[in-house]
């Protein structure tokens, strides 16, 4: 273990490298975002994992869903993302849930940090609602076109947002990893009992130049 994960010990130290073998997280969602999180965090040291997805790798998800390949075609997407993180990591324990955020929540599963990696908003909602009844935070990404949004939730109150079942427009790869990038890199600093910002929502985007432009701002508490 010391050599897998020697240049985060070079980091951070054996203390909080083994510390995060003890830590449970949630990816709700396994497509785009879900991937990218999976990869980057089930390579992190992380000990359990738990994979909450009902839908099945197609074709047209493959662009940008990196954890598959066309010989997932068919497979659940949860379970066919948890063989790669076990391949990829002896230490994770990578858990797919099939079935939808009600059933897992309804599970009565314990986690120290919940992620969304969801495209539809009234699903963030009920993530919301369930984090603060279990008194654990949660982490939101969305991303469509060339822009996306991250915020690492604990007091503010996601209805904020104007809640609709919209459908997203299309969508590149690279906007999807860069999000779940973002992502990961939060979850890792909280898990690791690294300072943090809380309830700050991050809005990054391309404008019609190409500039990649980054805005910040204080979500509402609850």
């Amino acid at each position: 273990m010391r050599d897998y994960f020697h240049r985060q010990i070079q980091l951070w130290g054996e203390e909080k490298q083994f510390a995060l073998q003890q830590r449970r997280i949630a990816i709700i969602g396994c497509g785009g975002l879900g991937s990218s999180l999976g990869i980057a965090l089930g390579s992190s040291g992380i000990g359990t994992i738990h994979l909450v997805d009902f839908d099945r790798v197609e074709v047209h998800n493959i662009h940008r869903q990196i954890a598959f390949t066309r010989s997932d075609t068919g497979r659940y997407k949860c379970e066919a993302l948890a063989d790669l993180l076990t391949a990829r990591c002896e230490y994770v324990d990578a858990r797919p849930f099939v079935g939808d955020f009600d059933v897992f929540a309804k599970a009565g599963i314990e986690v120290d940090l919940i992620i969304d990696a969801t495209d539809n908003l009234p699903v963030r909602a009920e993530i919301d609602r369930y984090a603060k009844t279990i008194g654990k935070p949660w982490i939101y990404g969305s991303v469509e076109a060339f822009h996306g949004q991250v915020c690492l939730f604990e007091e503010s109150d996601f209805s904020a947002f104007n809640i609709s079942d919209k459908a997203p427009a299309g969508i590149a790869a690279p906007i999807v990893m860069h999000i779940a990038s973002l992502q990961a890199n939060l979850a890792l600093r909280y898990l690791a009992e690294l300072p943090v910002k809380k309830d700050l929502l991050y809005y990054l985007y391309f404008d019609d130049a190409g500039e990649l432009i980054t805005q910040k701002f204080n979500m509402p508490k609850a």
